[in-house]
């Protein structure tokens, strides 16, 4: 149990944990950009079409009788309109992702940059080397 505990406080689990937060909603908000904002305009550009109600019907509904004994099928489709939604919104994912990392592994280009640039202080003598230049002048005198 101790060494769980110490896993899970472990400071790489918990920005997993808001980085897996960070991503539901992040996706969640790509959607709907996609759903509600991209596919509108192209849908009326290429004809006034929804990419959501497109599909491919196999068996259409059957509606349930006068009498409501629970006889209705639903229908059988192939929904290749929300799957063409789907590819779009992982297209943005993935570029948002892309750029995302590429600023981040930019900025850490400059940060690794700046410290070689640094010019790194000289080692400190040990403690016999100061021991032997203390002697060393003493003995000059």
């Amino acid at each position: 149990m101790k060494e769980f505990k110490k896993f899970i406080s472990k400071g790489n689990v918990m920005e997993m944990a808001v980085g897996l937060i960070m991503a539901t909603y992040f996706g969640a908000i790509v959607k709907s950009l996609v759903n509600d904002i991209i596919m509108p305009p192209v849908g009326k550009i290429i004809g006034g079409v929804d990419f959501s109600e497109l599909k491919y019907v196999i068996e259409p509904a059957i509606a349930e009788s006068a009498a409501g004994a629970g006889d209705g099928v639903a229908e059988v489709a192939i929904s290749y309109g929300l799957f063409i939604n789907s590819v779009i919104t992982f297209l943005i994912v993935a570029f948002s992702i892309f750029m995302v990392v590429k600023a981040y592994n930019k900025m850490k280009e400059k940060i690794e940059k700046k410290e070689e640039e640094a010019p790194a202080a000289p080692p400190q003598p040990s403690k016999e080397e100061i021991l032997l230049t203390e002697i060393r002048d003493l003995l000059k005198k």
